[in-house]
């Protein structure tokens, strides 16, 4: 079992001169539920490299077991700090693909075509993808082969209006997770704001917050060990 995950290489957020990046434990979670399942882990990012942290994921309000033991995991670390250009990665190389989260991804991840096909390959090929918390927002442009949107007709989670609400940046983003998968037609469903919350329709998967991820990737390996 081969998983890739795509981390955003976005820093800036908006015009407010603060920095943001990709949640720390939306990758930690995910990550050793996968090695926990035997998978081998790949991790990229468009720009390749360290991708940029956001600093709030890693206060001592948000640390986690898992987020301290990334931190401490040397191994990881230098996973992190190496992740491969996303323009270089095939999508037949692995079995699935995972999307953290954190602001950063609406940035880039939303827009970039490579992204976007990097996911319709996968799954027009039958692989699954799950995406937590603002990831969910990736999927703006992803298309259906006949040019519809993937989650046009699917259940779908993400980020809530009210989540982002909460913590002050609904002005800043460039959009609303909540809002864009319902203009796509997505079957959007929620949780309790701040609760575990995840979605699988076929072979899609998406996590409403951070603390989604560790059942989104239980999820994912258990869609991969049922196909």
């Amino acid at each position: 079992m081969k998983i890739l995950m795509v981390l955003t290489s976005h820093d800036t957020l908006g015009d407010t001169g603060r920095k943001t990046g990709f949640w720390l434990e939306e990758l930690a979670a995910p990550y050793y539920a996968f090695l926990d399942a035997n998978a081998e882990v790949v991790l990229a990012s468009p720009k390749g490299g360290q991708p940029p942290l956001d600093p709030k994921s890693n206060e001592p309000s948000f640390q986690t077991e898992l987020t301290r033991r990334f931190e401490a995991d040397s191994a990881a670390s230098a996973l992190l700090a190496s992740t491969v250009r996303l323009d270089s990665v095939s999508p037949d190389d692995f079995d699935a693909v995972f999307y953290p989260g954190g602001h950063g991804p609406l940035w880039d991840l939303a827009e970039d075509p490579v992204s976007i096909q990097l996911i319709e390959s996968f799954q027009s090929a039958g692989k699954p993808a799950a995406l937590v918390c603002h990831a969910p927002g990736v999927l703006r442009h992803v298309k259906k082969p006949d040019g519809t949107p993937l989650v046009q007709g699917k259940k779908v989670a993400g980020f809530t209006n009210t989540e982002e609400e909460a913590v002050g940046l609904t002005d800043v983003v460039p959009f609303l997770v909540e809002d864009m998968l319902k203009a796509n037609g997505g079957v959007y469903s929620k949780g309790v704001d701040w609760s575990s919350y995840v979605v699988r329709d076929g072979l899609l998967i998406t996590g409403q917050n951070p603390g989604s991820s560790s059942e989104a990737a239980t999820a994912l390996i258990d869609l991969l060990n049922y196909v």
